[in-house]
């Protein structure tokens, strides 16, 4: 929502959601521990969404064309780590933590969500850091000369989207109980489905966070 309210976009979501739940079943089987798993598979969900963010911020490519590119890049290393295997046989909290509830009848992921919509909501509406994103949505010269880190901003966007989609990646493995290369193949789609539904403007510069989660 941020990244497109911020004239941007982000196709690689999905990929990245992908390979970090690639990740947290591939690295069990090489005898490292869970726990270390799920923080690299988080690591490189926020690497992901920085070496995004440097081709757009700082080297200056097209968004559409920087994370089309992370769709087939990303995805091709999670089809090369478990090649056409299901992996499961995760610990049994894990799957608990995606199948059963954690606040009453509410697993964790939809408590977590709604934690992240207050915290995003707050940012978006209440802080310069927001103000910042509209007005790069509107004009990035316009937030230039006006003094705005148009490029920090933009950097930010990126590697928070990419570590948010690591997160998301894991919760899925831990609801589906078993992981494949293709897990979550085809949901750029849909997320993208859902901001727009909402009322963001596809050209940036409009939009809020209450419309896209009465989408979802």
């Amino acid at each position: 929502t941020l990244i497109i309210i911020n004239a941007e976009i982000d196709l690689s979501v999905a990929s990245v959601m992908g390979l970090a739940a690639s990740v947290l079943a591939y690295m069990p089987l090489q005898g490292q521990p869970f726990w270390l798993a799920i923080v690299v598979s988080l690591l490189i969900g926020a690497a992901a969404g920085a070496f995004n963010g440097c081709w757009v911020a700082y080297v200056g490519l097209t968004s559409l064309v920087v994370t089309l590119a992370g769709v087939i890049g990303y995805r091709g290393v999670a089809r090369i780590l478990l090649e056409d295997a299901s992996i499961g046989e995760f610990p049994g909290w894990f799957d608990a933590l995606g199948q059963q509830g954690f606040l009453g009848p509410f697993p964790f992921g939809v408590v977590l969500f709604f934690v992240g919509v207050v915290i995003v909501w707050v940012v978006l509406q209440r802080s310069a850091y927001g103000r910042f994103i509209y007005v790069i949505g509107n004009s990035a010269d316009v937030a230039r000369y006006s003094g705005v880190n148009v490029k920090r901003v933009k950097m930010t966007l990126f590697l928070v989207s990419g570590f948010v989609a690591a997160l998301a990646g894991v919760l899925l493995a831990a609801r589906l109980g078993a992981v494949r290369g293709s897990t979550a193949l085809g949901f750029e789609l849909d997320i993208i489905t859902m901001v727009l539904l909402g009322g963001v403007s596809i050209f940036g510069g409009s939009g809020t966070l209450t419309g896209v989660v009465l989408a979802i």
